[in-house]
């Protein structure tokens, strides 16, 4: 219980923390959110990517060779940065020290990214990609939440997409066993799973890597009748 007060307390004072004047994470100037106006310009830079995965493609192409091969479950996929330096800095500390400040600057970014706005604008719902009881105990919060209540707050549901079970975390496993600790983890509310029909909905997540969790999440939305799915991430390993 101690815990857990001192986890809201961390990210009370990350929130407050983001609406002071702070140094620039890359450049250091001051006074400047904790990425200035200047770095955000140069270090995130719109890239050609691949509409349903992401990842990075020469200019004039829409798809990769293995979206077109196997199409996934998203429908659209858009990423605002690689997950590369400055950005890994600044997501570590967002999602794992309690840093909550992140979270405005970091949404900002993804909403700057091209067709991002569309995407929002045309959504019935924006879902967080949820995270187990357990992560969530240990974080205190969920960072996908705290970035899809910046991106759209009036259309953001964190009850309707559940996470079934705890999963290893995805960084430390191979594509495989990505894919099988992943499988059926996601659920939709089943009481709830009626005003997903013929809908659009906006999955938000901080950082993809395979799809795995992306995917699976997806496909449960799919099976509940969803009509459309984009999945927004602030950055795409490569």
């Amino acid at each position: 219980m101690f815990a857990r007060l001192l986890q809201g307390a961390s990210v009370r004072l990350g929130a407050l923390a983001a609406q002071l004047p702070s140094q620039c994470a890359v450049c250091r100037a001051w006074p400047a959110h904790p990425v200035c106006e200047t770095c955000a310009g140069r270090f995130a830079q719109p890239v050609p990517r691949c509409r349903t995965c992401a990842l990075p493609l020469p200019a004039g192409q829409m798809h990769c060779g293995a979206c077109l091969r196997q199409p996934p479950p998203l429908d659209a996929c858009f990423a605002a940065v690689a997950y590369a330096w400055p950005w890994t800095e600044g997501l570590a500390r967002f999602k794992f020290h309690q840093d909550t400040g992140w979270a405005r600057p970091l949404a900002t970014l993804l909403r700057g990214t091209p067709w991002v706005e569309p995407a929002l604008e045309q959504a019935d719902r924006v879902l967080p990609m949820p995270l187990s009881r357990q992560r969530l105990a240990e974080r205190g919060y969920n960072q996908a939440l705290l970035l899809a209540r910046v991106l759209a707050p009036e259309k953001t549901d964190a009850t309707l997409l559940l996470r079934t079970r705890d999963t290893p975390p995805q960084r430390t496993l191979a594509r495989a066993e990505r894919l099988r600790s992943v499988h059926q983890a996601f659920a939709v509310e089943p009481l709830r799973a009626a005003t997903l029909r013929g809908r659009r909905v906006v999955l938000v997540d901080d950082v993809m890597t395979s799809g795995a969790s992306l995917h699976a999440a997806a496909t449960a939305l799919r099976e509940a009748g969803a009509g459309h799915i984009t999945a927004l991430v602030v950055a795409r390993t490569e």
